[in-house]
């Protein structure tokens, strides 16, 4: 695939638009993101300029996460899950950062331990597979968390969008979206919010949810702290969103009741 194929009119592409489909059309896009990069200040955890630099040009074998933390470059291929990388980068850069931030503190512990460690697993989920789930309704983030499907998605576009959100994150994620079916399924990490939040212009949430997440994530987090949910769900995403296609159990899967061990 090529990054004419990138279909920017798709709704879950609607807020990496303005910044993306500029860039995607630049031959050097690296470089046109770069520019950006510079213009708005963006830095690593040491204070350090963010850069993408050709992937060739990564030291052997320095791990990927620990470069950019050293440096501020971000190794980047000519490539459209590259492509999306950079741009959470510019979008989001405060949750990249911390990202960046886990991973490398946890590739010095697992020097110390020999091993990888939960806290880089999670920290790659959100990187590679993360959506935000915004709503100011707390009865809601909870039926997401119970797979409660119907009770969630079976609205309007416009109840929906009036108390939810749904922000897609991790560039794997949205890579996949290139091609989309019915069960691409996000690794979720739930925003709630008051009222007033869906007032605010689509830049002043971006703001806040790069802020927002960014500080709640800075301690650290684990896999569990995600739930999930099939993306083209999100009403007005995907055609024939009727009762029958939220019923479709291979894809809305039930929650899975954990079983206590058993005792002798």
């Amino acid at each position: 695939m090529t990054f004419c194929t990138i279909d920017w009119e798709q709704p879950w592409l609607r807020c990496l638009r303005e910044l993306g489909e500029p860039l995607a059309r630049r031959e050097d896009w690296m470089a046109a993101a770069g520019e950006l990069a510079a213009e708005r200040s963006l830095h690593n955890l040491n204070g350090q300029g963010v850069r993408f630099l050709p992937h060739d040009q990564l030291p052997a074998g320095a791990p990927y996460e620990a470069h950019i933390a050293a440096t501020g470059e971000v190794p980047t291929r000519d490539n459209l899950h590259d492509f999306f990388n950079a741009l959470a980068w510019l979008h989001m850069p405060r949750i990249k950062r911390e990202l960046n931030a886990l991973h490398a503190h946890a590739l010095t512990q697992a020097a110390a331990a020999g091993t990888r460690g939960s806290q880089r697993d999670a920290a790659t989920l959100f990187d590679e597979n993360a959506a935000l789930f915004i709503s100011s309704d707390a009865a809601l983030l909870q039926a997401l968390r119970e797979h409660d499907w119907k009770a969630v998605l079976l609205k309007s576009t416009s109840v929906f969008f009036s108390v939810c959100d749904v922000v897609l994150f991790g560039h794997a994620l949205i890579e996949k979206l290139l091609v989309p079916y019915k069960s691409v399924t996000a690794h979720v990490w739930t925003v709630q919010v008051a009222p007033a939040w869906f007032s605010l212009s689509p830049p002043e949430r971006t703001t806040d949810l790069d802020h927002r997440v960014a500080t709640r994530i800075h301690d650290g987090f684990r896999s569990a702290d995600f739930c999930h949910l099939p993306v083209l769900g999100v009403p007005g995403w995907w055609p024939g969103q009727d009762l029958a296609f939220y019923e479709d159990a291979e894809v809305f899967r039930p929650k899975r009741i954990r079983q206590p061990p058993l005792t002798r």
